[in-house]
């Protein structure tokens, strides 16, 4: 039943009136009743584990991949996703609802029905903090035990090259966001495109090893597609902090040359040195140039709540999980890893990777739980389709396996195969976008 305003006051009376009668009319001499806890400690609201628990962090390719298969590699278990998301949406794919070629339903999937199909279950939470003597995940309902714990939180962004400005930052982050971290982000650039009317659109690409490096090249290509398309005087500007394509650069390259020649201006072996938000003008070495909009994205870093665990390490400022990359076992623990984005490895940061990744990690949680033969490292995998145009659709491809060099310590590639002659195969490949989304997702969500 609706309440009424003046009902809503006279509840409101009542409950003034109640409280000076006991004793509390004033605020600042209110206090809890005696049975509520004021600690922040407190167990989260889950069942008892009726076998070995497994809690994995971040419900990302990686996440749900260990989440499910640690289930079918070790039907005892009991396992917990921890995500701070209601739903999952895919930042693979995402550039195509940038321009409307997709709907987002294609990119959203449901956290709970993965839960219920492979029978772990989805907690709705923020993971905080880590105690490693107790075994204890600490999350923002509640602690949670645990006999193995799996972080794949995936990646932060890290600004700190542009500005030490947090105003400034934060500015960066609410007005030109990089898209690289799915959710709101992807909802502001979306608008962004498709109410553009003409002038330069700025995007970036930083040096490293940033999440999904095809993805800033696919990105300015149906953008400037869109443009075309809609026939508006306008320019995608690509900065490049790189000295050239860091992927499927012949693809790439051709496509900007061919089929953008008016509508991408490319910027190889560029870094910014000032942005203006208030004037809208970026400065580089050689350059200022003027933009009407803009996604900016910075270098990137592991989660931060790899820091606040105690199991980051600072290499080179990405500060990603201190781990054995053959075990992905943190340094000195024999029960918590790390799997996906966050890891230390050279391999790509793509949902491919991070989606094979997790299929090995729980073949390792599985041997320790069913304490069977040691299981051999498995290189990840990254299959990669990247579209260059969406009218017509036409798409390049990548396959690349992994190797690892014991001399050295070192990965590199053992193997690769692509398709970068979208005049030829371009329509195939982008047929097979959807296939390879299509398989994935039923991996990740379905029995």
């Amino acid at each position: 039943m609706a309440i009424s305003r003046r009902k809503a006051l006279q509840f409101s009376g009542v409950f003034v009136a109640s409280t000076a009668v006991n004793g509390y009319s004033k605020t600042d001499n209110l206090k809890p009743p005696k049975s509520l806890k004021t600690n922040t400690t407190y167990d989260a609201p889950i069942p008892k584990a009726k076998g070995p628990r497994v809690v994995v962090v971040g419900g990302g390719w990686s996440g749900l991949s260990v989440a499910k298969y640690t289930k079918i590699f070790a039907p005892d278990a009991d396992v917990v996703l921890v995500e701070q998301r209601h739903e999952f949406v895919s930042c693979p794919l995402s550039n195509l609802w940038l321009v409307d070629k997709i709907e987002l339903e294609f990119l959203t999937h449901d956290y709970l029905q993965a839960a219920r199909e492979n029978n772990y279950t989805f907690f709705h939470a923020t993971a905080t903090g880590l105690n490693r003597e107790k075994r204890v995940l600490e999350t923002s309902n509640g602690d949670i035990a645990f006999d193995y714990l799996v972080f794949a939180p995936g990646i932060d962004y890290d600004y700190s090259r542009w500005t030490d400005d947090i105003a400034f930052e934060t500015r960066l982050r609410q007005e030109y966001p990089a898209g690289f971290i799915p959710g709101s982000e992807h909802i502001t650039i979306r608008n962004k495109v498709l109410n553009f009317k003409g002038g330069n659109f700025i995007l970036t690409v930083p040096s490293g090893n940033y999440r999904c490096l095809p993805a800033p090249y696919e990105r300015a290509c149906v953008i400037a597609d869109y443009f075309k398309q809609k026939k508006l005087k306008a320019k995608v500007i690509l900065l490049d902090e790189n000295n050239a394509i860091t992927i499927k650069k012949k693809g790439f390259q051709s496509a900007f040359d061919e089929l953008y020649k008016d509508y991408i201006e490319y910027y190889p072996n560029t870094k910014i040195q000032n942005i203006d938000l208030d004037n809208k003008v970026v400065e580089t070495e050689f350059d200022e140039i003027d933009f009407e909009e803009a996604a900016f994205y910075p270098h990137i870093r592991g989660a931060k709540i790899l820091e606040r665990a105690g199991i980051a390490k600072d290499a080179k400022n990405m500060l990603e999980a201190d781990i054995n990359p053959l075990t992905y076992e943190v340094h000195g623990e024999k029960n918590i890893f790390v799997s996906g984005d966050s890891r230390p490895m050279g391999f790509s940061k793509s949902g491919n990777t991070s989606n094979s990744e997790g299929h090995h990690v729980a073949k390792l949680l599985a041997q320790k739980i069913n304490k069977t033969k040691e299981v051999k490292w498995q290189p990840p995998t990254t299959t990669c389709f990247s579209a260059v145009s969406i009218a017509p659709e036409r798409a390049i491809y990548i396959y690349t396996q992994y190797a690892y060099n014991k001399t050295d310590a070192s990965f590199s590639f053992k193997s690769t195969s692509a398709s970068e002659d979208w005049k030829k195969d371009g329509e195939v490949n982008a047929n097979s976008i959807y296939n390879w989304a299509n398989a994935l997702y039923n991996d990740m969500f379905n029995k």
